[in-house]
């Protein structure tokens, strides 16, 4: 397992170094946006320090999760609320602030990791769950999703009103259309969507989508409803019950 290092702090950059190599992780350092960005799909994990020379932190992040899937985990000194939820929505998988412990750098990497476990574009997936066809070409395009010369093995498409999501493309429709969401988001959605109308407690959807091993705070998942939200159109998507947790339903005006 290779972790690309993006961070201009040459003694940052060596003690992060010495870390993973100490827990079995190769690694690769860059001290730029674009040599991070030149690298992309070459490691299964990047750490990615926001304070850059070149290019804003938030700006590479971005056009990581636009070009590929690879997990992302946004290292900062600056630990404001808006800055931690800004990288999120912008697509990183987690957010640790300096200064932090090696031992939670780590668990919070093999926790990232473990999640993005499906993910085919980085490597990191099971071989049970790709299943290769032998007489198309290997899918090309970028992002989760396999393209059109690989079949996947998984559940048929589920459907709430106009809502649409295909667990197999990890693709999210509503009325035709593709919405693009970040794959916390799409886990998130997929776990909601196979229980429609039914209420789930916070702590059930953090721990199913984010792991027992989550080290964040619950805020996290505020942050990802209402970017959900907003991405579906409606507020009114997921439901917020007060004092217990969230449940999806089908608006009024997309039942219209």
């Amino acid at each position: 397992m290779n972790v690309l290092i993006v961070e201009d702090d040459d003694g940052v950059a060596e003690a992060l170094e010495r870390t993973l190599v100490a827990h079995g992780y190769g690694t690769h350092r860059v001290g730029t946006g674009a040599e991070a960005l030149d690298r992309l799909g070459e490691e299964q994990l990047v750490l990615l320090d926001l304070g850059l020379p070149d290019l804003d932190g938030f700006e590479v992040c971005r056009r990581m999760r636009k070009a590929s899937c690879v997990p992302v985990i946004a290292l900062s000194g600056r630990s404001r609320e808006l800055d931690r939820v800004l990288a999120l929505h912008l697509g990183a998988d987690d957010f640790v602030a300096k200064p932090f412990s090696r031992y939670e750098l780590v668990a919070r990497i093999e926790a990232v990791l473990r999640r993005a476990a499906g993910c085919v574009r980085h490597g990191t997936a099971p071989a049970a769950e790709t299943v290769p066809d032998a007489t198309a070409p290997s899918a090309t395009s970028p992002g989760c999703g396999s393209g059109p010369g690989a079949r996947r093995a998984g559940p048929d498409p589920l459907e709430a009103g106009p809502l649409r999501v295909d667990p197999r493309t990890r693709k999210v429709f509503v009325r035709g259309q593709e919405v693009r969401i970040t794959r916390k988001e799409f886990d998130l959605l997929l776990l909601l969507m196979r229980e429609p109308g039914t209420v789930m407690e916070r702590q059930e959807i953090m721990s199913r989508v984010w792991d027992e091993n989550w080290f964040g705070s619950s805020r996290t998942l505020d942050v990802h409803v209402r970017s959900l939200r907003g991405k579906l159109g409606d507020r009114q998507w997921i439901e917020t019950i007060r004092g217990v947790g969230y449940r999806l339903a089908v608006p009024a005006t997309a039942q219209a």
